[in-house]
C-alpha cells in the first residue's frame, strides 16, 4: 500500500510540475544559445568574484601591516617578535593563495567556457 501511495504521489507530482524552458531565460541571439547565456552569467558573477578577491587582498595586506606593527612594538621581546613573524608569514602565504586561486579560477573557467573571462581587471587611476 505504501508503494502504491508513493508511486501515485510521485506521478501526480511529475504530471503537475510546470514546464521549464531555458530559452525563456536566455533566448538565443542569432541562433547561438550559449553566447548570450555566458555573457549574462559573466556580467553577474565576474564582478562579484573580482570584488571578493579585492576584499581578500585588502584583508591580507591589513594583516601584514598588523604583523609589521606588532614587530615594531615588540620591544625586543622574543616571544612577541616570533608572534609578529608568524602574522607576517601567514599574511604572505594568504596573499600567495589568493593570487594562485585567482589565476587557477581563470584557467579553469577559460578551459570550460573558451570566450569567457572572470574579469578584465583595471587598476584604478586618479
Amino acid at each position: 500500500m505504501k508503494k502504491l501511495v508513493s508511486a501515485l504521489s510521485l506521478t501526480s507530482y511529475l504530471l503537475l510540475a510546470p514546464s521549464a524552458f531555458a530559452d525563456t531565460l536566455c533566448p538565443p541571439a542569432n541562433g547561438n544559445f550559449s553566447t548570450l547565456c555566458n555573457q549574462t552569467l559573466g556580467t553577474l558573477i565576474g564582478p562579484l568574484v573580482s570584488l571578493i578577491f579585492v576584499i581578500a587582498v585588502v584583508a591580507a595586506l591589513l594583516y601584514l601591516v598588523y604583523g609589521g606593527f606588532k614587530w615594531l612594538t615588540s620591544g625586543g621581546d622574543k616571544s612577541a617578535v616570533a608572534a609578529a613573524r608568524e602574522h607576517i608569514i601567514a599574511a604572505i602565504i594568504g596573499l600567495v593563495i589568493i593570487f594562485l586561486s585567482y589565476f587557477i579560477l581563470n584557467i579553469v573557467v577559460r578551459f570550460f567556457i573558451p570566450n569567457f573571462a572572470i574579469s578584465t581587471f583595471n587598476l584604478p587611476t586618479l
